[in-house]
């Protein structure tokens, strides 16, 4: 890994109005790129908003294969990795909830949400592959909101050599301070478990659906500690350098760096 700067985006993403989020995202990505960020990540489905009723006309004029190549395009023009999420409806399955993932070169990959919740269920299609990333020297997983409250998904990221896991959020209820105060409870361990750098963002402000989302990103370093914060209700970027050298640490330690001690063959019940 190298060192790097990490944004993490708590957005306002109104359902339906694409161009709009499109268009705050690419500021938002200017002004992260002045800022001297190598990757902004932002909350699920911040391209098309949060929805739960016919996903799939969420679209007017502009598709998700348009939505994508826009943000491709941010990606190279900033030459920085974004990551930000849509309603992705070009298959035959779909809806997928998708974050893409772009960089200086072009399209990295398409992250679709393999655990959804008990809602979701009943709307979008579940994805099938637990994926990492690479840019430069850094490898990195998605997962998105409902998905972090499974540990075996940040298992896997870490054993194909993920060294941060990205997990943008569209989950509401709450205020900032009590989501912020569940995000550690669980969060905290999926870094320190696993020796990997966690960064977490939601969406922020309400939607007509009647969804309110609060506004929470955090940073947490592979030894599980707070890196940097944040709990309100308007828009933000919060940013943390990331040290390759505390990675390094925390997996060349032999009582902090627990993946290399495992036993997989105890674990066979996890699967049946």
């Amino acid at each position: 890994m190298d060192d790097l700067k990490v944004a993490a985006v708590c957005m306002n993403a109104a359902p339906g109005k694409v161009e709009k989020n499109l268009a705050r995202i690419q500021s938002v990505v200017l002004e992260a790129s002045r800022e001297g960020a190598n990757i902004v990540c932002f909350p699920e489905l911040s391209v098309t908003g949060y929805t739960l009723k016919n996903p799939l006309d969420i679209y007017n004029q502009l598709d998700s294969n348009k939505a994508i190549d826009q943000l491709v395009r941010m990606a190279q023009d900033a030459r920085l990795v974004l990551i930000a999420g849509l309603i992705e409806n070009a298959s035959e399955k779909g809806p997928f909830i998708t974050q893409v993932v772009a960089g200086p070169k072009g399209l990295i990959g398409l992250y679709r949400k393999t655990h959804l919740s008990p809602h979701e269920k009943k709307i979008y299609t579940a994805g099938d592959r637990i994926t990492v990333y690479s840019s430069e020297n850094t490898s990195f997983g998605v997962q998105l909101c409902y998905e972090a409250h499974f540990p075996e998904i940040s298992t896997i990221m870490a054993l194909k050599n993920a060294d941060i896991l990205f997990m943008p959020h569209a989950s509401p209820r709450g205020d900032a301070k009590g989501k912020l105060g569940s995000w550690l409870r669980h969060l905290k361990a999926r870094a320190f478990d696993n020796g990997v750098y966690v960064v977490a963002c939601n969406q922020v402000g309400n939607t007509d659906e009647g969804f309110s989302f609060p506004g929470v990103a955090v940073v947490l370093g592979p030894d599980g500690q707070v890196l940097a914060k944040h709990a309100g209700e308007t828009e933000t970027i919060l940013y943390s350098v990331l040290n390759a050298g505390m990675l390094q640490d925390v997996r060349q330690h032999r009582m902090k760096y627990f993946i290399p001690q495992r036993r997989p063959g105890l674990y066979g019940r996890i699967i049946q």
